[in-house]
């Protein structure tokens, strides 16, 4: 019999289910809003509407995976 081998996703869900956890504030000193993913230690990025915030979050939290691969860390295992 064999082991079940951990369910893996598409980039596209794993990004997904990151920005679920993502938290949008209103820039202390400038006129933006900041979108963190706190799932992942570090990516934050900023824009000037909620939805530029959001998809350059996406971009980061994309980045942020890819930089972590190239490195040869796993990816941070996201509860379903």
């Amino acid at each position: 019999m064999r082991k079940k081998s951990p369910q893996r996703g598409s980039l596209a869900e794993y990004v997904a289910e990151v920005l679920k956890n993502a938290v949008y504030e209103k820039g202390e000193q400038l006129d933006v809003i900041v979108a963190e993913a706190p799932d992942l230690p570090g990516c934050l990025t900023q824009g000037a509407t909620f939805e530029e915030a959001r998809e350059n979050l996406a971009d980061a939290i994309e980045v942020w995976l890819m930089s972590g691969l190239r490195s040869g860390e796993d990816s941070p295992e996201k509860e379903q």
